[in-house]
Parts: C-alpha cells; structure tokens; sequence
C-alpha cells in the first residue's frame, strides 16, 4: 500500500505543479492574462502542500525522487495539452529519471 500511496501522492502532485507551471506560462508567453497566472501561482502554491503528504520525513529525498516523476509527467503533459511529439532521446531520459525515482523512493531501508 505504501507504493501506491507514494505514487498517487507523486501523480496528483505533478498535476499541480506542471499545471500550474503550464498556467503560468499560458498566461504570460501566450497573453491569456492574469487570471491563468494567479490559478497557475494557486496550483504551484498546492503543490508544495500535496509534496509534504509523503511518508518519507526527508525533504531532500522526496523531492530528489520527484523530479524523475517531474521529468516524465512533462513530457505526458506535453503530448496530452500541447500535442509535443518525444523523440527517442526524451523517452530515454524520462525512463531513466524514472529509474532513479522509484530506486530513491522503493528502495528498503
């Protein structure tokens, strides 16, 4: 249980910071105005409430091991909202960033 709880934990918090980054974006590179910037600081703001929800007490661990979910989750963002295509090259990364995540997070201690 304790896997899935992380990896949810992960997910929902990628959803919050590469949203909210991406609303950020869209409202100061694309002109679609402060509203999608201040919901964009909002998103940014939750992620780093839904960050502290995991069981792991050390930050630096946690947050080293999500920026391997940070890396892959853009790239399916990407594809999803803005129709980005990866090349060979960005799919290996993500699955190394991957890699390193889970052997941070799963590994026994």
């Amino acid at each position: 249980m304790t896997a899935v709880r992380i990896l949810t934990i992960f997910a929902v918090a990628a959803l919050a910071e590469i949203g909210g980054a991406w609303l950020v974006w869209q409202g100061l590179r694309e002109h679609r105005g402060a509203l999608f910037v201040g919901l964009g600081v909002v998103c940014l703001g939750l992620y780093g409430v839904i960050a502290t929800l995991q069981p792991d007490p050390h930050f630096g661990r946690v947050l080293a091991a999500y920026g391997g979910i940070f890396v892959a989750g853009s790239l399916a963002w990407g594809i999803v909202v803005d129709r980005f295509r990866p090349d060979a090259w960005d799919w290996t990364g993500a699955a190394l960033c991957l890699v390193g995540a889970g052997v941070i997070m799963l590994a026994p201690r």
